[in-house]
């Protein structure tokens, strides 16, 4: 190895002196720098690597010992040797305190020298070995961590089969510390639904954070144990420890409950853990597998920790109760009353009969078996209706819980209904529009998502709209928001930061900014002035 020295000393003899008793080649130094002060000597710590400082101590513009603590921080692993005229103690103890290899007095004879960067060269080897060795441990160990997963998981997907033998074949060829006998516990852990929408990336982010705390707060110190992703969303604990173990299940339903509480305040998300039993590596699979059907057919409880032994909801009604009241609300009913006797008739179900994941499915065909009724019975089609990307996507995630199940009613009653309205009174396209945003202003009311509703060509529906009402959509959605804000503000005594939401603005400044753009006043003028018409009246 090469070694950079840098020589600091304010006296210029000195160093022309420590550079003649230097023999570099020797000593194995590839650069020597020189330095008068201690800003020179930074300026050298900051464009090149030092590995060896010979420095003074006393120096007229700041100590030497002023000048190791600062490399101490932004060079720790440069090897530094005092050379000083000064024989003081204190100085010795202070320089060895703050790391320094060696303590030289002036004039320093060329042997010891030579000893001191030798012993500089040693201490920066080791180090350096040190490091090495370090590293590879870490990269073992995180290749040890590898091993351990892939073996669970080839396990669990019967890559290997679930028999004493081959578990013991796969433990012995990867040296995994895993001994014979050993007990296992496995946890699973369900994330049901996040609480907002994610992206992708978002969404792994979080997962790695959730797996994160199950390392702390379930395996913490209690045993040694690994937790990796079984799928998306789906998390596997598996605790470690010698045979015949009595594990502690209370202590451990507490230290899951306190996990799903922190992912539940942290990670926006509503999750599940299920505790397994004791078992060993050859039947962990069969156990995983009951677990994760433990949690298929959990579409109702989450935020809970659930015991191997709880008794689950085995005897479900044979036959749903019937939708009586179904088809009727869709015919004669409003959009928010067959809301509510869906949720109701849900709830029902769950606080009653139980509920489990071919129930919400079953019931999932009753409901859009009347839906397409009704849609039928108005000339509706529904692959039309419902064969938009959001539309698909709700469907298909209506079977994995209730909340999915509701999200997806909810969806598809807005549109059918909004449909069925439209169709009843042979509206144009361009009077279902209105009719639309008069009853959404609260929501984001852009032209594509205008356009979507009535399955039209944005770019088409914005011409045919402008030629019937001399407004672009945009326009028109402004100002139906500032005639509904003012016949709020004049009739009812609303607060205007709610009137401003209900019309779609959350800003409530950018909302009294526009409604005096256009209607020439401010709204707490407005009300003001309607509010003493009706007093002097």
């Amino acid at each position: 190895m090469n070694y950079r020295l840098l020589i600091v000393d304010d006296e210029i003899h000195a160093i022309e002196g420590l550079k003649a008793d230097l023999d570099p080649q020797k000593l194995g130094i590839s650069e020597l720098y020189t330095a008068n002060n201690i800003r020179q000597a930074k300026e050298w710590f900051e464009s090149e690597r030092i590995d060896i400082m010979l420095c003074d101590i006393e120096m007229p513009q700041g100590s030497g010992l002023e000048l190791l603590d600062w490399v101490r921080e932004h060079s720790p692993d440069t090897a530094t040797i005092f050379i000083t005229s000064h024989a003081d103690f204190k100085y010795a103890k202070q320089a060895l305190q703050l790391g320094s290899l060696d303590y030289l007095l002036k004039p320093v004879l060329s042997e010891e020298l030579e000893s001191a960067i030798r012993k500089a060269r040693s201490v920066i080897e080791q180090n350096s070995e040190n490091n090495r060795n370090s590293k590879i441990h870490q990269l073992w160990q995180k290749h040890q961590l590898f091993l351990i997963e892939r073996f669970w998981l080839d396990l669990i997907n019967h890559s290997t089969p679930s028999s004493p033998a081959a578990v013991r074949e796969q433990v012995e060829r990867n040296h995994l510390p895993i001994a014979e006998g050993s007990a296992f516990y496995p946890i699973l852990i369900s994330v049901n639904r996040w609480n907002k929408e994610l992206k992708r990336r978002d969404e792994k982010i979080l997962e790695y954070a959730i797996k994160n705390s199950a390392e702390e707060m379930i395996v913490g110190s209690r045993a040694s144990g690994i937790c990796f992703s079984l799928d998306r969303g789906l998390l596997l604990v598996i605790l470690m420890a010698e045979r015949n173990t009595d594990w502690d299940e209370e202590s451990l339903r507490l230290a899951c409950q306190g996990f799903v509480e922190s992912c539940h305040r942290y990670f926006y998300c509503h999750l599940s853990c299920y505790l397994g039993q004791s078992a060993e590596a050859h039947e962990v699979a069969g156990l995983v597998a009951s677990l994760r059907e433990r949690d298929r057919n959990n579409v109702a409880f989450f935020n809970r920790v659930f015991l191997m032994d709880d008794s689950g909801d085995s005897d479900l009604p044979a036959r749903l109760p019937e939708l009586d009241s179904l088809p009727s609300l869709l015919k004669t009913g409003t959009k928010e009353a067959v809301k509510q006797e869906v949720e109701r008739y849900l709830e029902d179900l769950v606080r009653n009969l139980g509920m489990d994941a071919e129930t919400l499915h079953r019931f999932g065909q009753d409901f859009m078996q009347a839906l397409y009724s009704f849609l039928n019975a108005k000339g509706i089609q529904a692959h039309r209706l419902f064969g938009d990307e959001q539309s698909r996507s709700l469907s298909e995630a209506s079977g994995r819980s209730v909340p999915h199940m509701l999200t997806w009613v909810h969806h598809a009653l807005g549109k059918a209904m909004f449909q069925a309205e439209a169709a009843k009174e042979n509206d144009t396209v361009v009077d279902t529009v209105k009719r639309y945003i008069a009853q959404n202003m609260d929501q984001d009311l852009s032209r594509e998502f205008i356009a979507e509703q009535v399955f039209l060509n944005p770019d088409y529906l914005s011409r045919i709209f402008k030629k019937e009402t001399g407004y672009s959509i945009s326009d028109y959605v402004l100002l139906a928001r500032i005639n509904k804000a003012k016949e709020l503000l004049l009739q009812t005594n609303i607060p205007i930061s709610a009137i401003a939401l209900s019309v779609g603005y959350s800003n409530f400044s950018h909302f009294a900014k526009m409604f005096k753009k256009y209607a020439g006043i401010g709204p707490t003028e407005l009300r003001n002035q309607a509010h003493s018409g009706i007093s002097q009246s």
